[in-house]
């Protein structure tokens, strides 16, 4: 976690956007110039009403008290036009501004997850991370909406009123501004101390969010085990974790007002007690003596609405530092400069030394060959490593010793663009977007016409049941495809696969969750797909690589046998294990 400061850190971020924060700033210094002009124009009235003609005015020329009631109005109409301009063109800018940067950091923060390797979402909850592209992003749009342009004109009230009080009256100028030390002494106080508590208002939020998005994915599930009530609670509990944590900050934020007020009643009191002496003894003109009450009336009040910016600035800071620590997280996992050209599809792993936490290794000395255009089939028991093969030839994931190639390439040498796109993955997991069947299909490419969708499907023995889905190839799958059945979410992934023809195929049990009449219509897709490229097999059903080319059985972590099915049959050790349990034998056999 980067301790740089967090504004300094988004100010760091938003270099494109610099110009036009620069402009927003202008605009809100130049309303907040006109929006003091006023009390000064009423000073200088009250003066040619008291002075007539020997009043300020009459220096500039202006001689009659008459003439220069007018233009005073004549100036007052022009500041209050410029104002409403000035205050038109901030609240433009500054909310654009906010637009601009919250979508660029929501889609630099989207793409950036993206380039992260998948170990880092193994360690982070999806609802948080979703609270980051969302509520995180929003805080921030919403301090840029409105608390930007508060300090920015707090500062400029404090600078300009400063220079017109210390030229009018430079005697009691310092009773007016006695309180800003200590209102801003208080501020940063504040503000160190309310830090803390919006960090762990965000993280909780982020906890909150998990816990939702979690719940709402696995709804079967809870529903399954009449576990509502005890999710009811957990969300409860997490709920309330996120009351008490604002609490402190509420409770906190609350109290700065109240307190600034105070202090700034001083100051107030002062200009009006000691000015208006001073007046009186003849020392100061009327006119001055009004600008000094109504400009310190505009001087001390905004300061009672820093409790609010502050809030608004420490939430926003709190979502900042959340999102720019995203940003700032390096892939483990980095583009190679090799390209290959045309991909033959041989792979290999070699010596490879795999563990997904130090000190549990999941594969040990693999060395493994899987020519191309053959079919190699993986089998073992659940923990034995077959998928973690299958995420390494990916390169979900690096190995921690020894090599993974592609046509005699290390893969950490390729571009992972095209590493992946040489692969069709087929998964037990099959995921469908929220969209059409179409769209579903052509995932892998986009620009695909609808008569290469439909042969994929028809490829994939998809066809027919997609014709009899109520928008046939426009019906909408849902969420994960949970309008369709497994079977049918199987098929549509394989079409998918079928429609990119990459050269090397992927089937990660691909038959493992559905009905004997579905695994045979996909067994019989998969014979078509598979001809003339790599296929790369995990079989929990021994009876869908009978016809593989090689077969290595894993165990442990490591290559326990090798062969084709009839070799490791004959061989009577795991493999025959397995495959006596499938087919009934074992039990034949202890009968």
């Amino acid at each position: 976690m980067d301790d740089t400061p967090a504004l300094k850190r988004l100010w760091r971020y938003a270099t494109g956007h610099r110009r036009r924060i620069i402009l927003a700033a202008s605009w809100s210094f130049l309303n907040k110039a006109m929006d003091i002009a006023p009390p000064i124009l009423i000073g200088a009235a009250v003066d040619v009403v008291v002075r007539e003609e020997s009043s300020v005015l009459s220096r500039f020329g202006v001689t009659t008290p008459r003439s220069q009631i007018i233009l005073l109005a004549g100036i007052t109409f022009a500041i209050w036009a410029l104002e409403s301009l000035f205050e038109y063109l901030l609240g433009i800018e500054w909310r654009n501004l906010a637009q601009s940067i919250q979508h660029q950091l929501r889609i630099d923060t989207y793409g950036h997850l993206q380039e992260l390797e998948m170990r880092y979402f193994e360690d982070k909850s999806s609802g948080d991370l979703l609270a980051v592209l969302n509520d995180d992003v929003n805080q921030l749009e919403r301090f840029m909406d409105q608390g930007a342009s508060d300090i920015i004109q707090v500062t400029t009230t404090v600078i300009l009123i400063g220079a017109i009080f210390f030229t009018i009256a430079p005697g009691i100028a310092w009773l007016a501004f006695l309180p800003i030390p200590v209102i801003l002494w208080g501020s940063f106080r504040f503000q160190k101390s309310l830090e803390p508590h919006y960090a762990r208002v965000r993280n909780q939020a982020g906890a909150v969010s998990g816990l939702l998005s979690n719940n709402l994915g696995g709804m079967a599930t809870i529903k399954a085990f009449a576990a509502e009530a005890g999710e009811v609670d957990r969300v409860t509990e997490a709920s309330e974790d996120y009351r008490v944590a604002n609490r402190g900050a509420i409770r906190l934020s609350s109290a700065f007002s109240p307190m600034i007020r105070i202090v700034i009643l001083v100051g107030f009191t002062a200009t009006l007690v000691f000015g208006g002496f001073r007046t009186l003894e003849g020392g100061m003109e009327v006119g001055a003596y009004s600008v000094m009450v109504f400009l310190t009336q505009r001087l001390l009040w905004p300061l009672t609405r820093l409790g609010q910016t502050f809030d608004l600035y420490q939430r926003a800071m709190a979502s900042t530092n959340r999102i720019l620590d995203v940003l700032d997280t390096e892939p483990q996992i980095t583009d190679g400069a090799t390209v290959l050209g045309e991909v033959q599809g041989e792979l290999a792993l070699t010596g490879v030394e795999f563990a997904y936490e130090s000190g549990f290794p999941v594969l040990h000395d693999v060395t493994i060959r899987m020519p191309d255009g053959k079919t190699t089939a993986f089998v073992g028991a659940t923990g034995s490593g077959k998928t973690t093969v299958i995420k390494l030839l990916l390169r979900f994931y690096d190995v921690d010793e020894g090599a993974v190639t592609l046509d005699g390439v290390d893969i950490a040498e390729l571009a992972l663009r095209e590493l992946r796109g040489a692969f069709g993955l087929v998964s037990q997991d099959v995921f469908l977007f929220h969209g059409s069947v179409a769209k579903n299909i052509a995932y892998g490419k986009p620009h695909a016409t609808m008569a290469e969708i439909r042969e994929a499907a028809e490829v994939a023995e998809a066809h027919d049941f997609i014709m009899a889905l109520p928008s046939g190839y426009e019906t909408t799958v849902g969420e994960r495809g949970q309008k369709l059945s497994g079977g049918q979410r199987q098929r549509i992934s394989i079409a998918r696969a079928v429609l990119v023809d990459p050269p090397i195929l992927v089937l990660d049990e691909a038959t493992s969750a559905v009905d004997n009449e579905t695994e045979a219509a996909i067994q019989r897709s998969l014979e078509k797909v598979a001809v003339g490229r790599t296929t790369v097999v995990i079989a929990h059903r021994l009876s869908t690589i009978r016809h593989a080319d090689q077969i290595y059985v894993l165990s442990d972590g490591q290559v326990a046998e090798t062969g084709t099915h009839d070799e490791l049959v004959t061989l009577g050790g795991i493999y025959r294990g397995l495959w006596d349990v499938q087919t009934g034998e074992a039990v034949r056999h202890e009968g």
